[in-house]
């Protein structure tokens, strides 16, 4: 039964996750939610980490991953091939059609309105992200000042990746490796 209810999930989530890999976030906290027992919020933070330093396509890794996490070697397979297949059915039907239909306003306007959707999508799973990776959300509720809100060292980590990227133009690979080294010499 699990393995039905790990397929359908993954199924639906290639079938609207539009934008990419990374939009398939705000399903997998959503299938979190609903699914407890599968994996938590601090998981798919590992998954991201992982699924960005390992070869090959972000949504495939993350459900091969999840189903792993979720039911074995079985899991891993049938979520990667559920997230896919309706990708590959749709290409299928867009490629057969498509040059029919390219000049089509329809067609046109479908594509434009899709852009901010995807944005919107990307942009909220990277805020909880964010929040999963840099914040203590229970600092909040019992009362710790600002100070314990912020998980300080991971906070100085990412923002200096991130000006690193945007200055020094080095492969994602060589800020995937220091991020590791730093992690593993600050225990993160």
């Amino acid at each position: 039964m699990t393995l039905l209810q790990l397929m359908y999930e993954f199924f639906k989530t290639g079938l609207f996750s539009i934008g990419g890999g990374l939009a398939t976030l705000p399903f997998l906290y959503e299938m979190s939610n609903r699914y407890p027992q599968w994996f938590s919020h601090a998981d798919i933070a590992d998954m991201i980490a992982i699924s960005e330093s390992t070869p090959g396509a972000i949504g495939i890794n993350m459900s091969t991953y999840a189903g792993y996490r979720t039911a074995g070697i079985p899991g891993g397979i049938l979520a990667s091939l559920a997230l896919a297949l309706p990708c590959v059915i749709i290409i299928l039907i867009i490629a057969r059609f498509l040059a029919k239909f390219r000049q089509s306003r329809l067609v046109e306007s479908a594509f434009y309105g899709l852009r901010p959707a995807s944005i919107a999508m990307i942009s909220a799973a990277g805020l909880n992200v964010a929040k999963v990776a840099l914040v203590r959300m229970d600092a909040l509720t019992s009362g710790a000042g600002l100070g314990q809100f912020f998980i300080w060292k991971a906070l100085a980590l990412a923002v200096l990746i991130f000006i690193g990227q945007k200055k020094l133009k080095w492969s994602p690979v060589i800020f995937i490796a220091i991020s590791a080294v730093v992690g593993i010499v600050f225990k993160f």
